[in-house]
C-alpha cells in the first residue's frame, strides 16, 4: 500500500472513532459525593467515549424510586442515557450494546457491587456477574454475564 493511502486510512479511522464517540448520549449519573467506586465508574465510561455529568445526591433512595430502579437490582449509583435508566457498575460494553439495539426495556442493572465489575476492580479477585434488564412492570432477565 502507498504511504500516503495508509496515511489517510489511518486518519480516516482515527476520524470516524471520534466521530462515534461524539454520536454517544451524556450519561447523567446521580451519586452520593463521597463515593469513590461511582467515580471510578464514571472514569471507566469517559475511557469508552461517553461524557459523563455527576450529580452529587444525598438521598441516593428517592433516585432509585424517581426511575422506577426495583429494589432487588439496586446498587450505589443510577443514571440515565438515551432515555434508559442505568443501575449500578454496568459495563460501558453493555451500555453501548442496549443504545445500539435498543430493546423495549426500562434500562440496566448490576445488582450490589462485583468485585471487577467497572469501578470496582481489585487486583486478583473477580467476581461472576450479571447484568440485568428490567422494565417497567417488574420482569427482569439476564442482559449479559460476565464470568
Amino acid at each position: 500500500m502507498n504511504p500516503f493511502a495508509l496515511l489517510f486510512s489511518i486518519l480516516l479511522a482515527l476520524f470516524v472513532q471520534g466521530a462515534a464517540a461524539d454520536l454517544l448520549p451524556e450519561v447523567v449519573t446521580h451519586k452520593d459525593p463521597n463515593c469513590g467506586c461511582c467515580s471510578a465508574w464514571a472514569e471507566h465510561l469517559e475511557a469508552n467515549g461517553f461524557k459523563v455529568k455527576t450529580v452529587a445526591e444525598r438521598d441516593m433512595q428517592a433516585i432509585k424510586r424517581r426511575f422506577a430502579v426495583p429494589q432487588r437490582l439496586t446498587s450505589c449509583h443510577t443514571a440515565r442515557v438515551g432515555g434508559y435508566v442505568i443501575e449500578g457498575h454496568v459495563p460501558a460494553s453493555a451500555i453501548k450494546r442496549l443504545l445500539r439495539e435498543r430493546p423495549a426495556v426500562s434500562g440496566l442493572a448490576v445488582p450490589g457491587m462485583p468485585l471487577g465489575s467497572p469501578g470496582m476492580e481489585v487486583p486478583g479477585k473477580r467476581d461472576p456477574y450479571d447484568v440485568v434488564s428490567f422494565d417497567g412492570a417488574g420482569g427482569s432477565r439476564v442482559f449479559e454475564s460476565h464470568r
